[in-house]
């Protein structure tokens, strides 16, 4: 199929601050084409897309998530983390089955795409089932396998984990890449990090690990390793891989050194870290070091939405206050984070993150005719700081239409509403 989105306003996110005013895009099967400036060349297109009033960017990557646990949003909320986890989570966890996890990612995947999202990292278990709602919803996305080292579980995370592979990685035209999930430090002792390490170097694969997350995770660190996380895991071999690691709040000068000298993909969770009260990652810090810092929701139980346009302004205000410094981390820069650096996170800059002819065609359009994006001094200032879920219009992933005029058109939303409902419902029931 060949498509047109034309009389459109494109951030490329190929330069900074570039915009084109008035412009267009061809998408022909699941690739862009042309990217240009003014009228679009005559040619037979099978579709067009009035983009008039729009804005096209790349679809925003949310780089760490638990997507079914949006069964659990506002379930347990107001604690610390480790009460949180081991009081609320982990036993209502307990209970999920494998259709509640379809169901759960199902109800994730429209509130994603509806705000924007084409591409996300999700760490959970019942990963076939995420799977099959990736595949059969149209988005993209990186999944792995949750693996916890220190229960009865061990070995069957690392067999399930392969087998996940096996039937899922490159499937769905390449839209489905696996990974490895190894959860924490803190879960995954050295003798079991060894053995994630060793199915990953025979998968070739990469490693979703949460890191340095809370200060007490840090002092438990030093207490038993002499070392911090990040420092005990580069000594285990760890950043020989390619490793994404979600959160990095806690770090040191030296463990800033370890991630940019590895180009470890780091993904800060603004809203997660700040409802946990689990502190401020070193951001500005980081991207200055060369990291590259994505940005992530983390799951619903902690943040408790899926919107990344609000997490990008979250993330831009959150540091502007912690520094005393309204210049850090500009508009175009928390863009980049939500987009450029997601996609290089992941390891899939040579696929997505920017509207460029050869990347495949993964944009969203958003409206400009709204009260809060009027006037249009500057886009991206107007996207960043005034932009809102509802202003997504029309979502194109991998050269398809998912979304258009806000109606899904790869799922049937008022029945994921419906499971969800029943989902959660037998989940707190007390039989």
């Amino acid at each position: 199929m060949k498509l047109l989105i034309d009389n459109v306003s494109i951030i490329p996110m190929t330069e900074e601050n570039y915009i084109i005013e008035k412009g267009f895009i061809v998408i022909e099967g699941d690739s862009i084409q042309a990217v240009g400036i003014g009228n679009a060349p005559s040619d037979d297109y099978d579709q067009k897309i009035d983009g008039t009033n729009r804005l096209a960017l790349p679809g925003f990557v949310n780089a760490h998530t638990h997507a079914a646990m949006t069964l659990l949003r506002g379930y347990a909320d107001d604690m610390p983390l480790m009460e949180w986890l081991e009081k609320k989570i982990w036993p209502l966890e307990a209970r999920l089955t494998a259709e509640d996890v379809y169901w759960g990612t199902m109800l994730a995947i429209v509130e994603m795409i509806k705000s924007g999202t084409t591409c996300f990292a999700d760490m959970y278990f019942f990963m076939d089932e995420v799977a099959r709602a990736v595949a059969q919803t149209g988005i993209r996305a990186v999944l792995a396998r949750g693996m916890v080292g220190v229960g009865p579980e061990n070995e069957q995370a690392i067999t399930e984990s392969r087998a996940l592979f096996n039937k899922w990685n490159g499937s769905s035209n390449g839209r489905i890449n696996v990974i490895l999930g190894p959860h924490a430090p803190y879960t995954c002792p050295p003798d079991y990090m060894t053995k994630v390490m060793s199915l990953a170097e025979e998968l070739n694969i990469g490693l979703h690990i949460h890191l340095a997350e809370t200060a007490g995770e840090v002092a438990d660190s030093i207490k038993v390793y002499g070392q911090t996380p990040v420092a005990q895991m580069e000594s285990l071999g760890l950043f020989d891989h390619q490793v994404l690691a979600a959160h990095c709040v806690h770090l040191t000068e030296q463990d800033i050194e370890i991630l940019a000298k590895h180009q470890v993909g780091v993904v800060h969770n603004p809203e997660s870290n700040m409802k946990l009260a689990s502190g401020i990652a070193p951001v500005p810090e980081m991207l200055k070091a060369g990291i590259p810092v994505a940005l992530g929701t983390d799951g619903a139980s902690s943040n408790n939405n899926l919107d990344m346009l609000q997490e990008l302004r979250t993330c831009a205000l959150l540091h502007k206050v912690n520094t005393m410094d309204p210049t850090v981390l500009p508009a175009y820069q928390a863009l980049q984070m939500a987009t450029t650096n997601g996609a290089k996170a992941l390891w899939l800059d040579k696929q997505i993150g920017q509207l460029a002819k050869g990347k495949k065609a993964d944009i969203i359009l958003c409206k400009l005719d709204q009260a809060h994006m009027i006037p249009r001094y500057d886009l991206i200032a107007n996207l960043v700081y005034s932009g809102q879920a509802a202003d997504v219009d029309t979502v194109v992933i991998d050269g398809n239409i998912i979304m258009q005029d806000r109606i899904i058109k790869t799922l049937d939303e008022q029945e994921v509403l419906r499971h969800s409902k029943q989902a959660a419902e037998r989940l707190v029931s007390p039989n």
